[in-house]
């Protein structure tokens, strides 16, 4: 195994917990980690989770260790992890402040996050510890929720910030504003504001457009509007959104990448900006944004194959 970079001497590892074959995936990178030499520090419940094989392995390459989310942040390099998008979408709100970059290892379903799979593990974590790789540079935004003066909660969210009725076959009325211009009342299951990066998630299933990650946008999306005119709106990444909650809404949350939540009332008010950090991806080099939608989203097929 080539040595690692001089950025990359110290690396984290973060696993999804509840998944054999994610524990497989964690042993692996470890094992690729540790023969090129550098300083391996795991995340305390991702060591917890893969138990005596990782820790026979810290006993036989000294150098292993365990910390938190915020001692990742703080004290590495780079960051795998090993999960689905979602997985990376965690780490994402925790660390991107930080400005460490981070690879994903993909162990759930589509992985446009998460791009290297588990067989590809030691060529392509190897040409990024070699330097070869790129970074994408992903915004995020971050959510206020408040009513009146009182401040409820704030988040970031990667993918998406989402204002919904809360409970099934329900709809509910919003309010938008973007910039403080009164855009329009709105009766549907919702609205979802999304990032570049999130157009190709919950925003997409709802008829969304697919936005290229480096655009300087959000997207506006209705989740099944009451309407026929409807449709999502584009606007620039410095744009401030304002979704004001409706007197009909009986049940409405506010969503933050569908792992922060937040109950609501009506009027009370959810404000969403660009995030002053962006999250920076690192992909082995020759990734393809244009070849992960082929593949992942079926571009390629005709009917009939199979």
């Amino acid at each position: 195994m080539p040595e690692p970079t001089a950025q990359f001497r110290t690396v984290g590892l973060v696993g999804r917990a509840g998944n054999p074959r994610v524990v497989e995936s964690v042993v692996a990178v470890a094992r690729c980690l540790l023969a090129a030499g550098v300083k391996l520090v795991l995340e305390g419940p991702t060591a917890e989770m893969a138990g005596t094989a990782l820790t026979t392995m810290g006993e036989a390459a000294p150098g292993f260790d365990t910390t938190d989310r915020a001692g990742l942040s703080a004290r590495c390099d780079l960051i795998v992890v090993v999960g689905g998008d979602g997985s990376i979408l965690g780490v994402a709100r925790d660390v991107a402040h930080s400005g460490t970059p981070v690879v994903g290892v993909n162990r759930g379903g589509l992985g446009f996050l998460a791009d290297v799979s588990p067989e590809q593990i030691e060529d392509k974590l190897g040409a990024v510890l070699e330097g070869q790789y790129t970074i994408d540079e992903r915004c995020l935004l971050d959510a206020r929720v408040e009513r009146g003066a009182a401040h409820l909660g704030a988040s970031t969210a990667l993918n998406d910030v989402v204002v919904h009725a809360g409970a099934a076959s329900r709809m509910m009325d919003f309010e938008l504003f973007i910039n403080g211009d009164f855009v329009y009342r709105q009766r549907s299951d919702g609205v979802i504001v999304a990032t570049p990066t999130g157009s190709t998630a919950y925003a997409l299933s709802a008829g969304g457009p697919i936005m290229h990650p480096r655009l300087d946008a959000i997207v506006v999306v209705p989740m099944f509007p009451h309407t026929l005119t409807s449709r999502p709106l584009v606007v620039p990444g410095d744009a401030e959104i304002e979704i004001v909650v409706g007197s009909s809404a009986t049940a409405p949350q506010v969503s933050c990448d569908s792992q922060v939540n937040y109950e609501v009332r009506p009027g009370d008010a959810v404000t969403i900006r660009k995030h002053a950090h962006t999250l920076h991806l690192a992909y082995p080099r020759g990734h393809s944004f244009f070849e992960s939608c082929r593949s992942k989203l079926d571009w390629a097929s005709r009917l009939g194959e199979r």
